[in-house]
């Protein structure tokens, strides 16, 4: 997009330079994990109904070393597609979670106090991290930087 973009307004070398260094900032982080174990995350775009993550936040967690427990879901486009219950949850055993409320402050404490969540690893730990949503909930820049390194912060 960003070399497209950049053909249209007569600006390919400078797009070229940009996509190039993006992707080479991906594939130092994606390099950076390898070889260690994947923690498994949620990613929770919305809480009631809860929405599991979009495409590019599930590519997002991968590369910097995590695993999506709701991967094959990240590839629906409406959010309706996306909605999880409780349970699967539970089941995914998530030892990270991730929230980006769109619009709405995450509250930590109203995850961790959910019925049965606290037999989840990343509530037990109390690894529950909010990540803004201009940083991770649009395809983009912000996406690529800030809020890729808030996962990989969240990885940790």
């Amino acid at each position: 997009m960003i070399r497209s973009l950049g053909a249209i307004v007569g600006a390919a070398g400078r797009a070229d330079a940009l996509a190039r260094g993006y992707e080479e900032r991906l594939a130092t982080i994606r390099a950076a994990s390898e070889g260690r174990a994947r923690r498994r995350v949620y990613f929770e775009e919305w809480d009631e109904p809860m929405i599991s993550g979009i495409g590019w936040v599930s590519e997002l967690i991968e590369i910097a070393g995590g695993r999506d427990v709701f991967a094959d879901r990240a590839a629906a486009k409406a959010a309706e597609e996306r909605i999880v219950s409780s349970e699967e949850v539970i089941r995914a055993a998530p030892e990270v979670i991730l929230a980006s409320w769109c619009g709405k402050k995450v509250r930590p404490e109203r995850i961790a106090a959910r019925p049965g969540w606290n037999a989840i690893p990343a509530v037990a730990t109390g690894a529950i991290h909010e990540i803004k949503s201009p940083l991770i909930l649009q395809p983009g820049p912000a996406a690529l930087t800030d809020g890729l390194d808030a996962i990989v912060a969240a990885l940790g």
